[in-house]
């Protein structure tokens, strides 16, 4: 046998030695042509992709069950053709080249089209000339035309939002509202978010009126008390979109009033820091910050109004000089103690900053040209900026990469309230009127939001209000959970009391769109109940039995998903620099259930209730649960997989023609628990150890050795007690040692000493000591009180898209339930411990379907 595969002659011609010692040459040989070819290319590409040929193996560490999970994948691999990218190792046929590129050339076309059509229409001669025909009519028939455009419109939208359909029809009006808005979604200008509205409007509208009209069951008391209350809850929510829309349709972007050039013009001002039970290391900065304020020393006093009586921050107010006023109560708390200092002051503007908010210097050349411009000016507002996380941004961890809860009301709400005359006053960053405040009897007393209540005072009373988009102040955000939940608990019944006892659609004074605006703003903190009433709703069916939409499943699908794409992608062309899509449900959710009650009751019994300071810079030890703010969320989801159980009992139980009904109410079930997971991320609480909040920045700056020598740099961050530095040339620097920090302000430069803290090649970090106040003064004017400081926060924020939006806040849900499990008591967790790991143990040996990488030199196609 081995002669005929290995003939001697040849051997001993090959090798020209004996047989024996040919054959073993040989047989070397051949080894060494096997095993040398793993050194090829084409041999390293296969020992190089065990990640994809065997992805459930490549990064754990070997194990006895591996064999087992090696042959079952492979027999996958001999069985199953994996999935193989759409690859075109060839030229693709001409016939799909000639189709790629008309899309193509369609596509962009249209997109070009539609982003050149403002500018198109305001170059049009056509245009023009039928704006000099318009023009060229008398009053009287421009109304007659106007009248009869809107009769035409509101009958055509009256027709759209009544008229019946059958699944079809219905199917079909969907599909061209929805590409039309896709459509309008790349025309930029206002034109086009106007007519996203009015789209979404007329899906919303139409929905609402076959919900009234035809999903009802009368005939069943359960069906129609359950129904009436998802209804009620819809109702609400439609209101708020509606009254949404026409606040923030058109922001105004109003720009600074400029100050005439001589300043023995520019009004005198008295700022206004007050303060009751925070530490005096979160005052100090702020009036740090106020006394490098750039503005005439003789027309500006500063006073800390103290309601907590301390003789420390007696003591500091002396040595900084600035003013200091405290009184024998604590009536109406911050109201009151605003008023009291109101008595005992003449400065014809008031300028108020909470404690912990740092003003920047320009401050008051932002904010006060309008009141010289405008004799009825009363309010001028800036936004509430947060150097810190809130715990949302901390818990989640997506500070400065996604807009806060607060940036819609600060960055579009207030801005499109200043486009009706009805900007609210909001406590803190804001210039106000002297004269004005006397008007109405000082600050608002009668519900513990003052400050919005002085703001509906000041409108009803015809004064005026500006709100500029600018951050000129920023301030610390709440540190725990439970600490913004109470926030939110006193602005909830507060708006809630103002909505019961000074009602902003009743009573004179106020123009449409400011009932509108205040209206909306009051109904937007009773959105806890209505948002339960959505968490719980299909568990009336699951539960009960109970149809809360009496309509067939596929017609509940017709109506109600383009009633909410409509909304998401109106709210994402409106908001969508300001808020996430689909966040506002995870905030929505972590406080419908502390807001509920309280809002209630106010609306009862206005007088109940009273103030509460929010807790400011406070420290988390360790990474903690809240299990008493989690609480309501815990029962919720509890609820909602009982209602998975029950609907797989209906599944397998239940009518066959309920199948779909339940598969909806399955879906609906699926989401809210997702939803309550996001919940349950934030109350996840992360730690928080630092007594000073760091800001990252990247501003030119150097350092100063003992020896004297200096090396330029870039400031890297910041905080109260000190500042990183990134040398342009490594050093090697002993910790502790002096040092000092060079910094520019305009043509100043000023010189901060310290001690080294940290030393690593370029960066070096520095711990200040022995300030004196007017250094303290000098850096917080270089670093938190700069003009730009908080200009280009946002600079990171990527934009809105629904889809990944959508996609985020389901992984979130996931999340949560993960870190709920991370923090259960041991005991439970050794109760589900093993089943979990045993699941995953049996998972392990599943397989998995790989994915094929192309080959170098092959080209894809794809659609744009």
């Amino acid at each position: 046998m081995i002669a005929r595969i290995f003939p001697y002659a040849h051997l001993r011609r090959r090798y020209d030695c004996t047989p024996p010692v040919a054959l073993l040459l040989a047989t070397m040989n051949a080894l060494a042509w096997l095993l040398l070819r793993l050194e090829s290319s084409s041999w390293r590409a296969v020992l190089n992709q065990p990640k994809r040929w065997y992805p459930q193996l490549s990064n754990k560490a070997p194990s006895l069950g591996d064999p087992l999970r090696y042959a079952v994948q492979s027999l996958w691999l001999l069985l199953v053709r994996p999935a193989r990218p759409r690859v075109w190792t060839l030229s693709p046929p001409a016939w799909l080249k000639r189709v790629g590129a008309l899309y193509l050339r369609q596509w962009t076309r249209i997109g070009k089209v539609l982003e050149a059509l403002p500018q198109r229409a305001e170059s049009s001669q056509h245009i023009r000339q039928s704006s000099h025909w318009w023009k060229g009519l008398d009053r009287h028939s421009q109304r007659l035309i106007n009248a009869a455009i809107g009769v035409v419109a509101f009958v055509f939208t009256l027709l759209c939002i009544t008229e019946p359909f059958g699944y079809v029809s219905q199917l079909v009006f969907v599909l061209l509202l929805w590409g039309l808005a896709l459509l309008v979604r790349r025309v930029p200008g206002r034109f086009a978010t106007l007519l996203m509205v009015v789209l979404s409007t007329i899906v919303s509208c139409r929905y609402l009126w076959w919900r009234y009209t035809s999903t009802l069951n009368w005939n069943q008391p359960l069906d129609l008390i359950c129904g009436m209350i998802l209804l009620v809850a819809e109702t609400y929510s439609w209101v708020v979109l509606i009254l949404g829309y026409i606040q923030t349709c058109w922001p105004l972007g109003r720009k600074p009033a400029p100050l005439p050039r001589d300043t023995r013009l520019w009004p005198s001002v008295d700022l206004l820091i007050p303060t009751y039970n925070e530490d005096l290391s979160i005052v100090r900065g702020t009036v740090y910050a106020a006394m490098g304020i750039d503005w005439p020393a003789d027309k500006l006093n500063i006073y800390i109004l103290d309601d907590g009586k301390r003789e420390s921050f007696r003591q500091f107010a002396a040595e900084v000089g600035v003013g200091y006023i405290t009184r024998s109560d604590n009536r109406h708390a911050k109201a009151g103690n605003l008023n009291h200092a109101l008595k005992q002051l003449n400065g014809e503007l008031v300028a108020i900053f909470d404690c912990d908010h740092i003003p920047v210097r320009s401050f008051l050349q932002m904010t006060t040209g309008g009141f010289l411009r405008d004799p009825k000016l009363a309010l001028v507002q800036t936004p509430h900026h947060f150097l810190s996380p809130d715990p949302f941004e901390r818990n989640l961890n997506v500070f400065r990469e996604h807009p806060n809860e607060g940036e819609l009301f600060y960055g579009l709400i207030q801005d499109g309230n200043d486009m009706w005359n009805a900007a609210f006053f909001c406590g803190s960053c804001a210039v106000l009127r002297r004269s004005a405040l006397d008007a109405i009897g000082g600050f608002a007393v009668e519900t513990v939001t003052e400050d919005a209540h002085t703001a509906l005072r000041l409108h009803r009373n015809g004064w005026n209000s500006a709100y500029i988009k600018l951050p000129q102040a920023a301030g610390l955000a709440t540190e725990s959970l439970s600490a913004h939940i109470g926030q939110r608990i006193r602005w909830a019944r507060g708006m809630a009391q103002i909505f019961r006892t000074d009602n902003p659609l009743l009573g004179k004074g106020l123009t449409l769109f400011q009932r509108i605006c205040y209206a909306n703003a009051m109904m937007h903190f009773l959105a806890g109940l209505p948002r339960l009433v959505f968490l719980m709703a299909p568990l009336a069916f699951l539960f009960l039995h109970a149809y809360i939409i009496y309509a067939p499943a596929l017609m509940i699908l017709l109506y109600v998903l383009p009633h909410m794409i409509h909304a998401s992608l109106t709210n994402s062309r409106l908001q969508g620099d300001y808020r996430r899509t689909f966040w506002g449900e995870v905030y929505e959710t972590v406080l419908a259930w502390y807001i509920a009650r309280p809002t209630t009751v106010a609306l009862f019994n206005p007088s109940k209730g009273k103030f509460n300071v929010t807790a400011k810079g406070g420290l988390m030890e360790q990474n903690q649960f809240d299990w008493k703010i989690a609480q309501p969320y815990l029962l919720l989801a509890l609820l909602n997989i009982t209602g998975l159980g029950f609907a797989v009992w209906r599944l397998i139980c239940g009518p066959r023609d309920e199948i779909v009904t339940v598969a909806v109410s399955i879906l609906w079930v699926i989401y809210n628990l997702l939803i309550i997971g996001g919940a349950m991320a934030v109350a996840a609480e992360v730690r928080q150890v630092r007594q000073t909040h760091r800001v990252y920045v990247k501003l030119p700056a150097a350092v100063r050795l003992e020896n004297g020598h200096c090396y330029p740099g870039m400031l890297q961050d910041y905080c109260d007690g000190g500042a990183g530095i990134q040398l342009d040339t490594p050093q090697s620097l002993a910790v502790g040692g002096s040092i000092s920090l060079m910094m520019q302000r305009g043509t100043r430069e000023f010189v901060f000493p310290g001690y080294i803290s940290r030393s690593h090649k370029h960066f070096i970090g520095i711990s200040f000591t022995g300030l004196n106040a007017q250094q303290n003064v000098d850096f917080v004017q270089c670093t938190f009180a700069r003009a730009d400081a908080w200009l280009n926060w946002g600079e990171k924020f990527t934009p809105d898209r629904p889809l990944h939006s959508f996609v985020d806040v389901l992984k979130l849900g996931g999340t949560g339930y993960y870190r709920l499990y991370e923090y259960l008591p041991a005991w439970i967790r050794r109760i589900a411990g093993p089943p979990l790991r045993i699941s995953r143990w049996l998972a392990s040996f599943l397989p998995r379907m790989p994915a094929v990488a192309p080959t170098p030199n092959s080209r894809s196609v794809s659609a744009p």
